[in-house]
């Protein structure tokens, strides 16, 4: 029997949990891409985790996954959505930093377990500042996953 070339077209439920960023920043998704973007459930901090449930669309085919969708940014190769820090979350003040958060260590097997995928990601860098860009990563090492909640 010869293999399919078709591909199926989903929704796919993702949270971002920010954990405990710093009080009175304001964080937020970013929405579109280049200089037509806007921040969407922009959340301030307290203290406490924030949380960022939404939904992207994902194409699968074989064993190959695309991500797609206004939330998603970055080469159909290397995936990533943004939270948007301070400025980019349309607060003024001194914070102007994104957090990168990829996608490319989401398989096949965890789109098709039906379950929300969470990312935990640090919501403060080691020297008390949001944490941003990639930068998150050294603090979580290689073995940061998404993770399936069922």
């Amino acid at each position: 029997m010869p293999k399919s070339n078709s591909t199926t077209t989903r929704e796919l439920k993702l949270r971002i949990t920010l954990v405990q960023p710093p009080r009175g920043v304001d964080f937020a998704l970013q929405q579109g891409h280049g200089s037509k973007w806007q921040p969407i459930q922009i959340q301030r901090s307290n203290g406490n985790d924030l949380h960022f449930d939404f939904t992207i669309e994902v194409r699968v085919k074989s064993n190959s996954v695309t991500f797609a969708g206004p939330l998603v940014q970055g080469p159909s190769d290397d995936r990533f959505l943004y939270i948007g820090i301070g400025a980019f979350a349309g607060q003024s003040g001194p914070w102007n930093r994104r957090l990168k958060i990829p996608l490319s260590s989401v398989t096949p097997q965890m789109i098709g377990s039906g379950g929300v995928l969470e990312a935990t990601i640090p919501g403060t860098a080691k020297d008390g500042t949001p944490s941003c860009a990639y930068a998150w990563r050294k603090s979580v090492g290689p073995d940061w996953n998404w993770k399936v909640r069922t």
